[in-house]
């Protein structure tokens, strides 16, 4: 993760209909509260570009001393349909008046609405349940949990391998991690579990052989033969990038799973919702997975996910066996449905895949201007990364990544910290509502800090 210098620099003042930068960065008066959490908090909780956030706005972010930045983190991908949406503040404020904060797995009228709704955006032609939980990372490990029972209750303890993808991450908890493709994430499990196996991603950059038959060739050479499969799952997109799959690499993953029983599960904790211009991701490549897990921008604000599956599957666990202690938290419920009303009454997956053209064609622009700093680019919709290189070569410049978001932090343009495999990846992803002159604005501020680093 970077590290950020908490020294105060004075920075040019800005002063725009959406931009507002007032002091020295990071505010001066705000080096207290740093020094405050560092007391109390472990240093993994740091890592980010060093602001205090006070209110945040639709596609902006303000902190307490008049400083203002136009968002490209939307919390890490949560904040789909803009910070503070009125809609769900009032359904928030409506539940609370209600009376009704926690409910354990009893039920409420609330749960039953949102599973439904989320039934709804499932692909046709299959029969899904919607399982409803707190985390992503929950949702995956669920995911991965249902896959292997499925595959043990009907064929034995010799499909017990679970495939999934290098570079891929999937969470936190034991079994998201042990899934996930980044060794150094998971080198405190020691001597993991040899049924958890990678294979390459296909995203035509790091790897540049995108055919089908790498897979297939990746699991011989690790003596795995499909009928010993229980799973499949990837990412949407790689949030290391974002890298998505060719079309046709997808639908033979598809078809493999279909030939050989294997539960096929499309990660789209970050990619859903219409953060890539269709509501789920998968649905650019034409697939129909069998277990979908979802989070982040589900909600848009509160800790909620969901794992929306073939019921068959789903209903493998008896009754009070598969729950989770906040699983349809009644605030949480409330702030998805009304969530999933806004995405749908303000058209922000429309929205998303027309401000994603002006995106993606700009930041294709910029990458070209300086093409042996910045190795490849890669987006859809409102998600975007261009990965920084040391010149010429594949290999990642975390130095020069953290430089341009830090100079994106002066000038009122707000990312999360870099990502990717080495730091590099400068990771663009504004709530699904931002205008196309707010757009417009901030990718020319985002080009003047490249400009000044690069140029």
């Amino acid at each position: 993760m970077a590290e950020y210098d908490l020294t105060p620099v004075n920075v040019p003042k800005v002063e725009t209909k959406y931009r507002s930068i007032k002091t020295a960065i990071p505010v001066p008066e705000s080096l207290e509260i740093f020094a405050e959490l560092q007391k109390s908090e472990p240093r993994s909780m740091q890592g980010q570009p060093p602001i205090i956030w006070h209110k945040a706005d639709n596609f902006t972010v303000a902190d307490k001393w008049g400083n203002r930045w136009i968002d490209w983190s939307s919390c890490v991908l949560i904040s789909n349909a803009g910070h503070s949406h009125p809609k769900i503040i009032k359904a928030l404020r409506d539940i609370i008046d209600q009376g009704l904060l926690s409910t354990y797995v009893f039920i409420h009228e609330g749960r039953a609405k949102l599973t439904g709704m989320l039934q709804a955006l499932a692909p046709k032609g299959k029969d899904y349940s919607v399982f409803l939980l707190s985390s992503g990372s929950e949702a995956t490990e669920n995911c991965i949990k249902m896959a292997k029972t499925y595959a043990i209750n009907k064929y034995g303890k010799k499909r017990k391998y679970f495939v999934s993808f290098n570079n891929a991450f999937h969470g936190r908890t034991l079994a998201a991690q042990l899934a996930g493709g980044m060794p150094k994430l998971k080198e405190w499990i020691v001597d993991g579990d040899k049924t958890f196996v990678q294979v390459p991603f296909p995203d035509g950059y790091k790897n540049e052989d995108v055919s089908f038959d790498l897979f297939l060739k990746s699991l011989d050479e690790q003596d795995i033969k499909p009928d010993e499969i229980a799973g499949v799952m990837s990412e949407s997109y790689q949030g290391v990038g974002p890298e998505f799959m060719p079309v046709e690499y997808a639908q033979k993953l598809e078809k493999f799973c279909k030939e050989n029983d294997i539960v096929l599960i499309m990660d789209e904790v970050q990619a859903g919702f219409g953060r890539s211009g269709k509501m789920f991701t998968f649905e650019h490549y034409g697939i129909s997975p069998d277990l979908i897990a979802c989070g982040k921008g589900i909600s848009s604000s509160l800790p909620i996910s969901a794992v929306i599956g073939r019921k068959d599957i789903m209903d493998i666990y008896a009754p009070g066996s598969m729950t989770s202690t906040h699983s349809g938290s009644p605030l949480c419920v409330a702030a998805a449905i009304a969530n999933l009303e806004v995405i749908e009454e303000e058209n922000l997956v429309e929205n998303s895949a027309k401000m994603g053209e002006i995106l993606c064609a700009e930041l294709e622009r910029i990458q070209k201007k300086y093409p042996e700093r910045l190795g490849c680019f890669h987006g859809k919709g409102l998600v975007a990364g261009i990965q920084c290189v040391l010149p010429g070569t594949k290999t990642p410049d975390p130095a020069t990544a953290l430089e341009i978001n830090i100079k994106c932090l002066q000038k009122g343009l707000l990312m999360f910290a870099p990502v990717g495999i080495g730091g590099e990846c400068l990771k663009i992803a504004p709530p699904l509502s931002i205008t196309e002159d707010a757009l417009r604005e901030s990718i020319q501020v985002f080009e003047a800090s490249c400009d000044e680093v690069l140029g």
